[in-house]
């Protein structure tokens, strides 16, 4: 695991979430444990309460959805996302449900509901990537999705593998420590 080193204290959920691409993929996940996730994200807050996220749940051992989800990822996140224990696909509904006009807020909200199952997942033991390395419409088309709906991102979730595993120079950020910009550098001057 690698644990990011912060200045200030932070949750340990927080610290422990990262993404890796060596997936173990020997371990599966439970219908419980995605259940728990899908808990989590549906208590994010949401422009009007619309709670605009939709998510495409697939385990690896749903073969032909997981492979589906697979299809529709770009090369170089196919080579090790395969492995792992399930694919997750968000959507955002981009209109109010009781109104139909646009919810500029869906994507952001999609966000929070996504950082809820990512740091649930982390409390659980079970890593997390997000991507956004994937076919938009090809997504679309093969889990018929409503007009109004949008994929935005596909989350591997899982286990850990082994970096060696993995080929160069996915290998070397496999391993490489963690970084982030300092607080100067994301506060805008006043």
């Amino acid at each position: 695991m690698k644990s990011a080193v912060t200045k200030f204290p932070v949750f340990e959920e927080i610290k422990k979430r990262w993404s890796p691409r060596a997936f173990d993929a020997s371990k599966s996940l439970t219908r419980d444990n995605i259940h728990t996730l899908l808990e989590a994200a549906s208590w994010a807050p949401s422009a009007m309460n619309e709670q605009p996220w939709r998510y495409v749940i697939a385990l690896k051992e749903e073969t032909q959805k997981f492979n589906a989800v697979v299809d529709c990822l770009f090369e170089g996140n196919t080579i090790w996302a395969k492995h792992a224990s399930a694919l997750v696909v968000s959507f955002a509904r981009l209109n109010y449900s009781a109104t139909g006009k646009t919810n500029s807020a869906a994507l952001h909200d999609v966000g929070m509901a996504n950082q809820n199952m990512l740091l649930q997942a982390a409390s659980m033991g079970i890593y997390t990537h997000v991507m956004g390395g994937f076919d938009k419409e090809k997504t679309k088309h093969i889990f018929k999705t409503e007009p109004d709906m949008q994929p935005v991102v596909i989350i591997a979730l899982g286990f850990l593998g082994n970096p060696d595993d993995l080929p160069e120079p996915l290998k070397v950020r496999e391993i490489a420590a963690r970084s982030r910009k300092s607080i100067a550098e994301i506060v805008l001057p006043e």
